[in-house]
């Protein structure tokens, strides 16, 4: 991979205006944040000097508010040994996994390309308190340092439209770009960058689920055949010409994660399958316009649609499909009435983790509404349909996600109701 030279002078984006030329002194990270030097001029810095100052506005609390890059001066259209460039973009654990596998393909003898620079979401606090301070980067941005990608070659603006991110693209000048699961929308001057175009890795079959939340709500909707899709992006969301897919069949019981990096396993296959022709012009020639006609939205998904309604008209599948399409985030949640010590009942709200939809008949005498254990393994909940809904793990309030039996046997043998 190419390294950059310490010798150009860093563009510093901030939120409130475009760019702006560094001037500042040096400060260890937990000092003051670091105070402008009019007397600073560009190109006073040089070698060791500017290294430091680049590190110490990358980890100040300064730099929290806007985002450093280094104005790169390239010297020729390619990468290095005539390597076409690639710029990645992506945020998630699971778009970690696909940048694993480009910067493996990329060490191969054969290679076409290198990854001359990631883009990430910048990193955000973690944890239930999500207490202000230095928050750790993001999947991508911290497989990619550990990877050794250099940090002046990690870009993590909050906004892609911002002005000393797209200057320091520009600069770079790559050959293509590839997103998977990135989050920011992308302008078109940012677009009208790389020479190939931008390809796009998206869990789904295009034109169907575009959107934010495709696998959620393929998984919601009980598709029978999903798939990924390699595409084109313009500056419709998901509406750009498609280079490669590939279908496959989902599990009964497979869930929302699994199958997004299972998609996405794929999806980073087909692209290095096609990559060769994206970089020599002829992908967009191949690429296949999407069918407007059979658009499917996948709207994103909010925590208000995570309850669980046995009333429902799709009945016990199309809670199991939920509580499936929702796994991971936001979850899934039901409400139980339960006996307390006291003989008092009271109404709680259990985070529904995993289920699976029961065969009949219930046993004779149960209430529809009384909640059963079934094989000493399954907590069994009769819809108004008179489908089952069988809940093989749940999380209690307050308590570690139990399976079924261990919630049921803590219940001592008091009843306990659905709503």
């Amino acid at each position: 991979m190419r390294v950059a030279t310490w010798r150009q002078p860093l563009v510093v984006g901030c939120r409130n205006s475009c760019s702006k030329i560094a001037k500042y002194q040096f400060g260890s990270p937990s000092q003051k944040p670091l105070q402008q030097m009019s007397s600073l001029k560009c190109g006073q810095l040089r070698g060791s000097a500017y290294k430091a100052l680049y590190v110490a506005l990358r980890q100040s609390r300064w730099a929290r508010g806007a985002h450093v890059y280094p104005l790169r001066t390239m010297a020729s259209s390619t990468g290095s040994g005539g390597k076409a460039k690639v710029v990645f973009l992506g945020t998630p654990e699971v778009a970690a996994g696909v940048l694993e596998r480009l910067l493996n393909a990329a060490e191969a003898e054969d290679a076409c390309f290198e990854i001359s620079a990631v883009v990430s979401q910048p990193g955000k606090p973690r944890g239930r308190g999500r207490v202000k301070g230095e928050a750790p980067p993001s999947p991508v941005a911290d497989l990619a340092a550990k990877r050794g990608v250099p940090a002046e070659s990690i870009l993590t603006p909050f906004k892609a439209r911002e002005e000393a991110f797209l200057k320091a693209m520009e600069t770079i000048a790559p050959d293509l770009c590839i997103t998977a699961a990135y989050g920011n929308m992308l302008p078109t001057r940012f677009l009208d960058i790389p020479k190939y175009g931008t390809l796009n890795i998206h869990p789904s079959l295009l034109p169907k689920f575009r959107g934010a939340a495709p696998v959620q709500r393929a998984l919601e909707a009980g598709v029978e055949e999903t798939g990924v899709s390699v595409a084109y992006t313009v500056l419709a969301c998901d509406a750009g010409p498609i280079l490669a897919n590939e279908s496959m069949t989902p599990g009964d019981d497979i869930q929302g994660p699994e199958l997004l990096e299972a998609l996405f396993e794929r999806g980073t296959r087909l692209l290095l399958r096609e990559i060769a022709g994206a970089l020599d012009g002829s992908g967009t020639g191949r690429a296949v316009p999407q069918d407007e006609n059979e658009v499917v939205h996948a709207d994103k998904v909010s925590p208000e649609e995570a309850q669980l309604d046995f009333a429902h008209s799709g009945g016990a599948r199309a809670l199991h499909n939920k509580v499936r399409g929702f796994a991971g985030w936001p979850g899934t949640k039901a409400a139980f009435v339960v006996e307390n010590k006291k003989g008092e009942k009271e109404t709680i709200s259990v985070k529904v983790v995993k289920t699976c939809v029961g065969e009949g008949p219930r046993a004779e005498g149960l209430d529809q509404m009384a909640v059963s254990i079934v094989d000493k393994k399954r907590l069994q909940v009769e819809c108004d349909d008179g489908s089952l809904l069988e809940i093989l793990e749940l999380q209690p309030p307050g308590k570690k996600v139990q399976e079924a039996f261990a919630f049921f046997n803590g219940l001592q043998g008091r009843p306990i109701w659905r709503t």
